[in-house]
């Protein structure tokens, strides 16, 4: 099993039902030193407002989120569903847990 860090929209249930077909069980963790950041996706209906993790300049900023225990197979269903203007990357999180994470691309 994967490690994922969400602080985002892949939290709701609506979305988890919709990308991995069932409810995924999540511990709170967090992830310092970046921050998130307004991005606007074009959807199929016209823009969409999301946010991205990027690199911060100050050490002690923290991101909230929830890390989720998936498959590689579900993992490669997160890719297909973000967008190309996120990447893929692992990082270490408060908890010392190593997780994969979307940034910016």
């Amino acid at each position: 099993m994967e490690k994922l860090f969400s602080y985002g929209t892949l939290r709701s249930k609506e979305i988890q039902r919709q990308v991995f077909n069932r409810i995924l069980t999540g511990t709170p963790d967090q992830l310092q030193g970046y921050k998130l950041k307004s991005l606007q996706i074009e959807e199929e209906f016209g823009m969409a407002d999301y946010v991205v993790v990027v690199p911060s300049e100050n050490p002690s900023e923290i991101i909230h989120g929830v890390v989720f225990e998936v498959s590689n197979a579900e993992l490669a269903k997160v890719d297909l569903f973000e967008s190309n203007a996120y990447k893929r990357v692992q990082v270490t999180l408060n908890s010392g847990t190593v997780a994969w994470i979307y940034m910016e691309n």
